[in-house]
C-alpha cells in the first residue's frame, strides 16, 4: 500500500528551482517528498498545475528522463539527515554549506609521486589546521567560483579572510611570468 502521510510533491524538470546546496537543506527538513521524474517530452501542464508543489532542475540542460535528477536529489537529501554520514558535522564541512568551495583535501600517504602535503596539516594542531582550511576553502572559491562570493553579504571575519585571500592571489598573478616573458 501507498504511505498515506502526506509530502510535497517535487517535479525533477530544467524549468524547476536549481538544486542547491540551500534547497537540498530545505528538502531534508520535510518529513517526507515525493518525487516525480519525467521522461523525454517531460510533464502534461496539468501535472505541473495540479500536482506539483515544486519543480527542481540539476541545472541548464537537459536529460532524457528525470530518474538521475531524482537520484542527485536523493544523495543531497539523505547525506543531510542525521546519522547519515556518522558524524553530523560531516555535512557542514563540505563544499557549499558556507557558500564556499571545500579545501583541499588530503590522504595517506603523506608523499604520493614526489608530492607531499602542507606541513601545517601534518602538525596536530588543530585551530591552525582549521584555519588553513578556511583560507584554503575561500582561496579555492576565488580561484574557482567567484560568483559564489559574488553580491554576498559576508560576515565581518569572512570578509576580511577573503580580502586578505585576494591581494594574496593579485601579489601571485604579478610575480606569475606571463606567456610572453622570455626564460
Amino acid at each position: 500500500t501507498q504511505d498515506p502521510r502526506p509530502g510535497p510533491v517535487v517535479l525533477l524538470t530544467p524549468q524547476g528551482r536549481p538544486l542547491d546546496q540551500a534547497l537540498a537543506q530545505e528538502l531534508a527538513g520535510r518529513e517526507r517528498l515525493i518525487l516525480v521524474a519525467g521522461h523525454y517530452e517531460g510533464f502534461d501542464e496539468r501535472i505541473r498545475q495540479g500536482l506539483a508543489d515544486m519543480e527542481v532542475s540539476l541545472g541548464d540542460f537537459v536529460l532524457s528522463g528525470g530518474e538521475v535528477a531524482a537520484m542527485a536529489v536523493v544523495d543531497a537529501v539523505t547525506r543531510l539527515q542525521a546519522g547519515a554520514l556518522g558524524k553530523d558535522e560531516s555535512a557542514h564541512e563540505e563544499s557549499f554549506s558556507e557558500g564556499l568551495l571545500e579545501y583541499p583535501q588530503y590522504t595517506r600517504p603523506p608523499e604520493f609521486r614526489g608530492q607531499g602535503i602542507p606541513d601545517i596539516l601534518m602538525s596536530g594542531h588543530h585551530a591552525k589546521i582549521e584555519a588553513w582550511r578556511r583560507r584554503e576553502s575561500v582561496r579555492r572559491t576565488l580561484q574557482r567560483r567567484p560568483d559564489l562570493l559574488e553580491g554576498r553579504t559576508l560576515h565581518a571575519e569572512l570578509a576580511k579572510l577573503v580580502a586578505s585571500v585576494k591581494a594574496e592571489l593579485a601579489a601571485e598573478a604579478e610575480q606569475a611570468p606571463t606567456d610572453g616573458d622570455a626564460t
